[in-house]
């Protein structure tokens, strides 16, 4: 669940990333870019898509191209804080009024079934 909060929140550009592509067989850095990031394999290998968060709702998107010679790593340069027990459940089919449910929601619902305020 922790993987899957730290990926979302660097997918929707919270984390400082850096993707650094490197020759393996001269060991040369080719290219290096950091910021909020969001990185997508799209093409098993290939090419990785890097979309990027300008500022002020300005993104732009960035194809890297990858062969035989090269590979990709990504860091994230600053973390983020998230719950491993945090989730949320949406149901958003057009016949039906949007619902989201949030496991703090879930957490005060039980609380104040089973009368146990300590939950909070």
């Amino acid at each position: 669940m922790v993987s899957r909060n730290v990926s979302k929140e660097a997918d929707n550009f919270n984390v400082v990333r850096r993707l650094t592509v490197i020759n393996t067989r001269t060991d040369k850095c080719l290219l290096q870019m950091t910021g909020k990031i969001s990185i997508e394999d799209v093409t098993d290998g290939i090419a990785v898509l890097v979309e990027v968060d300008r500022d002020k709702g300005i993104y732009q998107k960035h194809w890297v191209y990858l062969n035989e010679n090269t590979m990709y790593t990504v860091e994230d340069l600053n973390g983020v804080g998230v719950s491993k027990y945090a989730y949320e459940l949406e149901f958003m089919p057009q016949q039906l009024v949007p619902v989201r449910i949030t496991a703090n929601e879930l957490s005060q619902d039980i609380a104040q079934a089973t009368g146990d305020e300590a939950n909070d």
